[in-house]
């Protein structure tokens, strides 16, 4: 029981953790990039994908190794969504990290990475989608936890 609660909160801490993440990614990009707005979304974006990662490894331990076990999970309509949602979030995330890490060489010159009007939108426009589906992924939780939608 012990074990269950444990990775029940840690993912989620993290789970809420990614979605702090990612307002703060928002909310550092509203503006004009500085060199030290620019350091933070990178250190930002570097929690964003641990905590990801602890969610996603929380998520596997509480399918696998707790007492509902994976064939409950996987007869559950929302947590299949759930799990393609995570992963779509997952994918939508890979160009805003890119264009975060391609900004190292600029800072090393102590300048502000160049991050054009377009490229801005477009990275806030992905981070609007993904806090939309994390939180389509809660409503599927509630739902998985209530049994609706149940396959098997």
């Amino acid at each position: 029981m012990t074990a269950t609660i444990t990775a029940a909160f840690i993912h989620h801490a993290a789970a809420f953790l990614v979605v702090a993440t990612l307002l703060a990614e928002l909310l550092l990009l509203k503006n004009e990039l500085t060199p030290s707005a620019a350091r933070s979304v990178m250190r930002i974006d570097m929690v964003y994908g641990i905590a990801a990662l602890v969610v996603l490894v929380a998520g596997l331990v509480r399918v696998f190794y707790t007492e509902k076990g994976a064939a409950y999970y996987f007869a559950s309509g929302p947590f299949l969504v759930k799990l393609g949602l995570f992963i779509v979030v997952a994918l939508l995330s890979i160009y805003p990290t890119v264009k975060f890490i391609g900004w190292r060489k600029a800072l090393r010159a102590q300048r502000a990475p160049e991050l054009t009007a377009g490229a801005q939108r477009k990275i806030r426009m992905l981070i609007h989608i993904e806090l939309t589906l994390l939180f389509v992924i809660i409503l599927m939780a509630i739902m998985m936890a209530r049994g609706i939608w149940f396959l098997g």
